[in-house]
């Protein structure tokens, strides 16, 4: 069974597109013993899809936009660790999954604004 919301919902395709791509990198970390930074990454690299997928269901804006704040504060872990990964020596390469992170942030973004500049 398909989630529709997933296919026709930008953000909610961008995050759980970035979600697997997030998984993918962690099997790799794992694969080469970097157990402690893949189970970082992976709780937040996830938990934004998982914050933008609950705002859908928010209780009022005010909720909404709470859901979407704590996604923005995933994002910011998330670049954390993606950044030390890709100034370590000793980990693959993580250029790709900092742009979408990049691009998933600027949409996070302007849905916060967008919300708040409608509040009241």
């Amino acid at each position: 069974m398909k989630d529709t919301s997933i296919e026709t919902n930008p953000i909610l395709k961008l995050t759980f597109s970035f979600s697997l791509d997030i998984m993918d990198y962690c099997e790799k970390l794992d694969t080469i013993k970097k157990y402690p930074l893949s189970k970082q990454l992976f709780k937040s690299g996830t938990s934004i899809g998982a914050n933008a997928n609950e705002a859908q269901d928010a209780e009022s804006k005010a909720d909404f936009i709470h859901k979407f704040k704590i996604a923005a504060k995933e994002i910011k872990e998330t670049k954390y660790w993606l950044l030390l990964c890709k100034h370590s020596k000793s980990y693959p390469d993580t250029d790709k999954l900092l742009q979408k992170l990049h691009e998933i942030e600027k949409v996070v973004n302007k849905i916060i604004a967008t919300s708040k500049s409608k509040q009241g």
